[in-house]
């Protein structure tokens, strides 16, 4: 198995190394996060769109081992071999698009922890470290989050009904509470196996409880024929960048920093990513005159600025926005018919304020204002099981709900998901268990609200651990935890560390998280990876893995670092 991962590893390692063949080039220090890289700067000053990479920036970073004659003489040497192959398909015709996207959550970073992780399997012991740190990623189970045990004995029914018929053992030596076997069966009866397909945006009876569900959640109605299940958040956003998008001029607002699905999505489909900062100085809020200002730029220069993307609560910032920030958007996207996609999938993760949804909003606003003004602001707000106490990132299940859509472009986006069938089937029952958990009185009731204070207490007593630790750390920033699963510390790091890591192709972060993981075993993600202001410095770490450790082994090396570029 270890051999295998490491032939896998081995084979992403040289096609990263063949990518950055292309242009015969290391690849300088870059913002690795987009397409059409969403600078601070905001636009191309000549085009309007978001500035392109340059040549020697159109590369994914270098593996860090090979030194750089090795680097050019391995690439000369790759090169040669791919123009003389065989093969239909080469790095150099494949979609263009593709090539150019940038997910840097699981990018080198990702690709070298895992090496270690396979060489630790081996048994190698010059490895500085004894584990992994998989703390680039919201990947709650991976880093030992235990699912909640309603959810998971009633997927075990529905993986293998034939335990239904023996309902005493499930009951008396099992652990298996009535309650579970009810849902089991409504949802055999309402959905039918989780083996076969559903109606292409997911099964009626799940949409109507996630109907109920957001009308309890923002005392609004919801249609349930307004929903659409979907294989975790990011299907969702896939379907709707994809309506959306029509060409090359067509703009999506998009918060920076972001989640790099956004701009990864917009290289693909061609699209034009329209940047704006969020304020660290005043908790990674929106400033609406800064979303106006890039709005304008956009459309200055001939961009067809269709939606704005907003993230609350934040990713990687964990920041909620306010109700006040919130109209403020809905009016920007009224005066300027925007489409407002609202990713929510950290709804439940909240340390500090309140969640308050963009559609509960909405509602409010049209409520106040009976002349219709607000009736055609169209709202896609998205949610997910990957996050939150529910953690069930590998069953992917997720739904959108569309407001104030047009039916026959809603007919259109019926047809798109229509194309990939369906949202996987028990992925679309996790929806259901976590908008529909046990209620008070119900047999697993005291356990799963045990279970889900646990999870959520724990992890907000991490969150607070290693912000304390950041605070002892020299140089480096970070305010209060306040949800989502992410802290994003602005760090400011001595000019030689910068000189060093020019010298290997790197921004300072990459090269400062690259030095981190190889000293520490602790992967995170540099600020590059998600946009930063011009001449700042961060990186993302998740507060998902359990114990102190970690942490200390991250003050030990940043200690460590300063010293030796001081």
């Amino acid at each position: 198995m270890a051999a295998g991962l490491s032939n896998a590893l081995k084979t992403a390692r040289h096609r990263l190394r063949s990518a950055a063949v292309r242009n015969n080039s290391i690849p300088v220090q870059q913002p690795a996060w987009g397409p059409a890289t969403c600078g601070a700067s905001g636009l191309d000053s000549s085009s309007g769109r978001a500035a392109p990479l340059s040549k020697s920036h159109n590369t994914p970073p270098v593996i860090h081992s090979f030194t750089q004659q090795t680097r050019f003489q391995s690439f000369t040497q790759i090169r040669k071999m791919s123009s003389s192959n065989s093969r239909r398909l080469n790095i150099d015709n494949i979609n263009p698009h593709v090539r150019a996207a940038k997910y840097a959550v699981r990018g080198e970073l990702a690709v070298k922890s895992e090496e270690f992780r396979a060489a630790l399997l081996r048994g190698t012991s010059d490895i500085p470290f004894s584990q992994v740190i998989s703390a680039n990623i919201g990947n709650p189970q991976q880093l030992d989050q235990k699912p909640i045990t309603f959810f998971r004995q009633v997927l075990s029914l529905l993986e293998n009904p034939l335990l239904l018929e023996k309902e005493d053992i499930l009951i008396n030596h099992l652990g298996y509470k009535t309650d579970v076997i009810e849902r089991a069966k409504w949802f055999l009866k309402n959905v039918g196996s989780v083996g076969a397909y559903s109606a292409s945006n997911g099964a009626p009876a799940i949409r109507q409880h996630i109907a109920e569900f957001l009308e309890r959640r923002d005392g609004f109605p919801a249609n349930w024929q307004d929903i659409y299940l979907s294989a975790g958040a990011s299907s969702g956003v896939n379907t709707l960048l994809h309506i959306i998008c029509a060409d090359e001029k067509s703009g999506i607002l998009v918060p920076i920093p972001q989640y790099p699905l956004y701009t990864a999505s917009l290289s693909i489909l061609n699209a034009t990513c329209v940047p704006y900062l969020l304020d660290e100085s005043k908790n990674w809020g929106t400033d609406i005159n800064t979303i106006k200002e890039s709005y304008q730029k956009a459309k200055d220069a001939g961009v067809d600025t269709r939606a704005i993307v907003i993230i609350n609560p934040g990713n990687p910032t964990g920041a909620s926005l306010s109700e006040e920030d919130i109209r403020a958007v809905l009016e920007f996207a009224r005066q300027e018919r925007l489409v407002v996609l609202a990713d929510e999938v950290y709804q439940t993760n909240v340390f500090i304020g309140e969640f308050i949804s963009f559609k509960r909003v909405l509602r409010q606003l049209q409520k106040e204002n009976p002349d219709g003004k607000y009736d055609c602001v169209e709202l896609a707000s998205l949610h997910s099981v990957s996050k939150g106490m529910v953690g069930e990132c590998g069953h992917r299940g997720g739904y959108f709900e569309l407001v104030n859509f047009d039916p026959e472009v809603q007919a259109e986006i019926y047809k798109f998901v229509s194309i990939m069938l369906c949202a996987p089937v028990i992925g679309q029952c996790l929806v259901e268990l976590m908008v529909n958990p046990p209620k008070a009185g119900e047999p697993s009731y005291e356990l799963y609200q045990k279970e889900y204070r646990g999870i959520y207490e724990g992890m907000k007593e991490r969150a607070n651990a290693l912000h304390k630790a950041f605070e002892q750390m020299e140089g480096v920033e970070c305010g209060a935890p306040q949800g989502a699963m992410y802290l994003f510390p602005t760090i400011n790091l001595p000019p030689k560390a910068a000189e060093a890591a020019a010298k290997e192709g790197r921004t300072p972060d990459e090269f400062y998280c690259m030095k981190l993981l190889e000293a520490t075993g602790v992967c995170v993600v540099p600020g590059s990876g998600f946009g930063q202001k011009e001449g700042s410095l961060h990186f993302r770490t998740t507060f998902l893995a359990p114990g102190t450790e970690w942490v200390g082994s991250i003050v030990k090396f940043h200690k460590e670092f300063m010293d030796q570029y001081r």
